[in-house]
């Protein structure tokens, strides 16, 4: 281990081999660093925090403060658990949960970008990246692959789908299903993350799939209950317009509603190599 001899490490903390500790850095007597865990320089981990292996944390970065939420109260045991090989750089805010026995959850390999916040009780899935300055209100889940654009913010509750993306400084007032590009203030859907698809393994079928629901939930004219039955009924179970469908029909907010008239291309004119 490499501690710097300026900084305040409680000794019931619990690190594990490999682990470097900046100078002007707090780790108080419930944190526990797994194997390889590197945090800068003036950070803080405080109360139950779990880092897994190989983390990166950014000078300045704050995670296991208290929530800012009204409800929570001192005595109540909740914490904050990070996944392995996840990068937490400058600033980041990131508060333990509010509700006894549970945790504010970042997956593993995400990328929390410089003063971003991240508030209590939110669920962040694996591989998520987001963008300097972007917000997540309490309880937000955003799951596997999503990007938070920068300076963006989600509405308390709200549920960001897989391989959805968020544009910079959009409002987010409700569910983005899977796949889905969403901007604005409030945010719209503006077409299918095809690129973000690509990268992430999905052949040109699948991406079709994706951009022939969203022309159903968006381009259709179709009420959200129409549009579902017609997603059961055009696409076969495992397929991408049945984990749109899905998604929405958990939806407890409703989706984000379509551009009245976009001027984003969803994908249909692309040639075949580029789709």
């Amino acid at each position: 281990m490499a501690i710097h001899p300026a900084s305040f490490v409680d000794p019931r903390a619990r690190l594990g081999a490999g682990v470097r500790v900046g100078p002007g850095t707090l780790v108080g007597p419930e944190v526990v660093l797994a194997d390889d865990v590197e945090v800068g320089a003036h950070a803080v981990l405080e109360g139950r925090v779990s880092v897994g292996p190989r983390c990166r944390i950014g000078h300045g970065a704050i995670i296991g403060a208290e929530p800012q939420d009204l409800k929570y109260r001192r005595s109540v045991p909740t914490g904050v658990c990070i996944g392995e090989e996840t990068v937490i750089r400058e600033y980041a805010t990131i508060h333990r949960a509010t509700h006894e026995g549970h945790d504010t959850t970042i997956g593993a390999r995400c990328l929390i970008m410089a003063t971003c916040h991240i508030a209590h009780d939110c669920v962040v899935g694996d591989h998520v990246i987001m963008i300097n300055g972007a917000a997540l209100t309490g309880h937000v889940t955003i799951e596997d692959r999503a990007t938070v654009g920068g300076l963006s913010g989600v509405h308390p509750f709200a549920r960001v789908g897989t391989f959805a993306y968020i544009g910079g400084c959009a409002k987010v007032n409700q569910d983005v299903p899977p796949y889905v590009m969403v901007d604005g203030n409030p945010a719209v859907a503006r077409a299918v993350n095809v690129i973000g698809m690509r990268r992430g393994g999905f052949n040109p079928q699948g991406r079709r799939e994706a951009q022939e629901a969203f022309r159903i939930l968006y381009r259709s004219g179709l009420a959200t209950g129409a549009a579902l039955a017609r997603l059961r009924e055009e696409f076969g179970e495992g397929s991408v317009g049945r984990r749109m469908a899905a998604f929405i029909e958990r939806s407890k907010r409703g989706i984000v509603s379509g551009a009245a008239e976009s001027r984003e291309p969803d994908g249909a004119d692309l040639a075949e190599d580029v789709l």
